[in-house]
């Protein structure tokens, strides 16, 4: 029984304790970085949706709408080449990274850089399919994958914060 209560205590830490459902504004609005001036600016979007979580800078997931289409995006902001959505948890059903990483790799969806470093070591990439919906999520950058290993920052990477301040981001299982 204890084994029983043991399972399923785990399984709610990591589904669902968490995680909280966050508003735009407390995580920055929706941002693309720009192609002229390479910082992020605030987009319009509508019927945001997401959680977040302190426990891991990588935990985060958002799903909106954008009134713009891809085209016009892709001419004013930065794409994202290496985009790989993580997997949500089952219960916030609005993000199906089966489903974007499928329209990415078809090219039907264009991922863009929402903020490069938003965490040392972490961007946010903006998924935007074809009928506007858009999908957001953080993703360990080349930097951060060379310092959470352990090793020095690369020369073409901003220098890291000391190893008291540096939250190591590592995915888990499932994320």
């Amino acid at each position: 029984m204890s084994a029983v209560f043991a399972g399923v205590f785990l399984y709610y830490l990591q589904v669902y304790a968490y995680y909280e459902e966050v508003s735009a504004p407390q995580v920055g609005n929706v941002q693309l970085t720009s192609l002229i001036t390479g910082e992020p600016e605030e987009i319009m979007f509508e019927n945001f949706k997401a959680i977040d979580s302190d426990s891991s800078p990588i935990r985060y997931r958002a799903c909106f709408d954008i009134p713009m289409s891809q085209a016009a995006l892709t001419e004013e902001f930065l794409t994202y080449e290496a985009a790989e959505p993580n997997h949500a948890p089952d219960w916030f059903d609005c993000f199906d990274a089966a489903e974007i990483g499928a329209f990415l790799e078809t090219g039907d969806a264009i991922a863009f850089l929402g903020q490069e470093n938003i965490k040392y070591g972490i961007d946010r990439i903006v998924a935007v399919m074809p009928d506007g919906r858009a999908f957001s999520w953080h993703q360990i950058n080349t930097c951060g994958e060379v310092v959470f290993d352990g090793q020095p920052a690369p020369e073409n990477c901003p220098t890291p914060p000391d190893a008291s301040q540096l939250e190591t981001a590592l995915p888990e299982e499932g994320n």
